[in-house]
């Protein structure tokens, strides 16, 4: 990438970051989503650690101080003002925050913006004031959300962050089309009705959000949905050891439970979510106990833990990754694989590719060595400006979804500022 274009494309990505900062937190877009969003947060925090390290920790802070009494990060945590734009809202759920989680990227974002700006850190007692939260945060996920394999279940697809991926479509045949309540739909305001999830899809969404709420958000009530989703375990897993690195860097004594942790959810992994035949990761169902084959980006983002999984599975997930049904079939990296029955390259998870799925195999083949794999990777970013589009068609890189998404730029100016060659760097 010509210096000249790399200069000008941080600086619009950081203007996009400029625009959608609230003063205490990042809206993931202006129209199409006016809340703070979990997992959103953490992937603008990385990029914003590069030029306002100040706002990255203030964007996690702000995130944790909506943590539940029981450890939850919430999913979304309201602006009330602004609930007309957004459904579900704060009134559906009777609450400030939505009772829903995403996947716990957290602690891993909060080491790589302590390791940005360490004596910023310091100064502020970033890592004193979060460490106790996303410690609480992990034993929520390791607790009341343990499945019957003893990883985290997901109590609704857009726990997964993978909201409509095909991984989902079993589980999702068990629960009634129908909801109670009105079902608006002001994400089709900001694109088209083949790039978002069907009306049938939303109905079922709601049924489960539903279910969830009338419960009281309990963990333990069966609600028809309960998946074991090999992304949100594995940056678990990460999480995990980084909580390990902060407490070394407070002096605390509890780095050998979250090293013991990580080992834990990596052999869990291992065991039950392997699938030989596809040569990658998959979901569980934790209802019925059988894997959902289906091949998904969700499945390569194992790669992060490689060096703990059993002999030979990295390799086998590079030629996933590297294969005609991923990167071998087209420039960009698709979130469904390309020879999967369900693949869409314009609908949502099922095949447009993702910046923040791109981010994360980044950082996987970077701390193997595959330079070349990271640097194709890396051509999804080459893209992101001047619209930085939600996600991408896999195969031409025409724009999907809502435009000036923050995590887009976020991990675009990350791209362009880093070449981090450790998933957790040392401080």
């Amino acid at each position: 990438m010509h210096k000249d274009f790399e200069e000008d494309a941080a600086d619009a990505a950081a203007r996009v970051l400029d625009t959608n900062w609230t003063g205490r937190y990042t809206v993931p877009a202006t129209g199409l989503y006016p809340h703070q969003w979990s997992w959103d947060s953490a992937f603008v925090a990385i990029g914003n650690r590069h030029r306002a390290p100040g706002r990255a920790r203030a964007e996690l802070v702000t995130l944790l101080d909506a943590q539940w009494s029981d450890g939850r990060v919430p999913q979304i945590v309201y602006d009330v003002g602004r609930d007309d734009d957004y459904a579900p809202g704060a009134e559906f759920w009777r609450s400030a925050t939505s009772g829903l989680v995403q996947p716990p990227v957290h602690a891993w974002t909060a080491w790589l913006v302590h390791c940005a700006d360490p004596a910023g850190s310091v100064r502020e007692g970033f890592l004193a004031r979060v460490y106790p939260l996303l410690a609480r945060w992990h034993d929520y996920l390791h607790g009341p959300r343990a499945g019957a394999v003893g990883l985290p279940v997901t109590k609704h697809p857009w726990e997964t962050g993978t909201d409509n991926s095909p991984l989902w479509d079993a589980a999702l045949e068990r629960v009634p089309p129908e909801a109670r309540t009105a079902i608006r739909r002001p994400d089709l305001r900001h694109a088209g009705t083949g790039e978002r999830p069907g009306s049938r899809d939303y109905r079922r969404y709601y049924h489960l959000a539903e279910a969830y709420r009338d419960a009281g958000c309990a963990d333990d009530v069966p609600i028809g949905f309960a998946m074991v989703c090999p992304l949100f375990t594995s940056v678990l897993a990460v999480s995990e050891l980084a909580l390990a690195r902060m407490a070394a860097a407070l002096s605390d004594g509890g780095g050998a439970a979250h090293e013991a942790a990580a080992a834990r959810v990596i052999t869990t992994i291992d065991e039950h979510l392997w699938d030989d035949e596809l040569g990658l990761y998959v979901a569980l169902d934790d209802t019925t106990g059988e894997r959902v084959r289906s091949a998904t980006v969700n499945g390569l983002v194992p790669l992060l833990l490689a060096d703990g999984l059993r002999k030979g599975r990295a390799e086998r997930l590079l030629e996933a990754l590297t294969g005609p049904g991923f990167l071998g079939g087209g420039p960009y990296l698709p979130s469904t694989a390309r020879d999967d029955p369900a693949f869409d390259p314009a609908l949502y998870w099922r095949g447009p590719a993702w910046f923040n799925t791109s981010w994360l195999l980044v950082r996987a083949v970077r701390a193997l060595g595959h330079v070349d794999v990271a640097a194709r990777l890396l051509e999804h970013f080459d893209i992101a400006a001047p619209d930085f589009p939600e996600y991408v068609d896999p195969s031409t890189g025409a724009g999907r979804g809502t435009r000036q998404f923050s995590w887009t730029a976020a991990l675009t100016l990350d791209a362009l500022l880093s070449d981090e060659s450790d998933v957790l760097p040392e401080q």
